[in-house]
């Protein structure tokens, strides 16, 4: 069984006891905390496919915070102007929420 479920406004593939890096969901989520996403927009149930239109009714993705704050690879953003003597290095690391799926609850 698996769902296809939008956090944040990116869709995931979740299945029961797998990962998911997540944008991080805030200050206010703390480790061991219950979170759950009801905008599942598909359902697969052993090959019975629901699809919701946008969502599906009552359905929704149970997981646990298990580190309210990951930082992921450095990405470096360079910008150079050929022959004019412009060049700028800028770089960030994107901030992530490591949940793990707990239950998906159909309707």
């Amino acid at each position: 069984m698996y769902a296809i479920v939008e956090i944040k406004g990116q869709q995931f593939k979740a299945e029961e006891g797998k990962f998911l890096y997540v944008h991080h969901l805030g200050d206010d989520v703390k480790e061991g905390d219950a979170v759950s996403f009801d905008k599942v927009l598909l359902l697969d149930a052993d090959g019975d496919v629901k699809v919701g239109a946008p969502a599906v009714e009552g359905a929704k993705v149970e997981c646990e915070v298990l580190l309210p704050l990951v930082k992921g690879d450095k990405v470096l953003v360079f910008k150079k102007k050929r022959r004019k003597g412009y060049r700028r290095l800028n770089g960030h690391r994107q901030q992530f929420t490591k949940v793990m799926i707990k239950k998906i609850v159909t309707a």
